[in-house]
């Protein structure tokens, strides 16, 4: 397998917030999508969940509470943590997770 040019892989995306799954580590899935500032709905997963901003920045609401994740920091959401993306949220975003199911 080659490397992944992931920016160039989610600019190539046909539409802002539409992932695509890169492949599995494991039970993992790993997956890149273009973030366009428009906010995101609310949800919470069985498992927890990574959250890797490549550029830009990710506006979260995670349990009621603000958080700003900057250009090359990590962010894990715990299992059964309800949270939401807020308005303000641009560019390239890797998610780890697992499957629901």
């Amino acid at each position: 397998m080659n490397a992944v040019d992931l920016a160039e892989t989610a600019a190539g995306l046909p539409a802002a917030w539409s992932s695509h799954r890169l492949g599995m580590v494991g039970a993992a899935c790993v997956k890149v999508l273009r973030m366009d500032g428009r906010p995101v709905e609310e949800e919470s997963h069985e498992a927890a969940e990574a959250l890797l901003v490549l550029d830009g920045r990710l506006e979260l609401e995670v349990g009621g509470l603000p958080v700003s994740v900057r250009a090359g920091e990590l962010f894990m959401v715990p299992a059964g943590t309800a949270h939401t993306v807020r308005p303000g949220s641009r560019g390239t975003l890797v998610i780890v997770e697992l499957p629901e199911g």
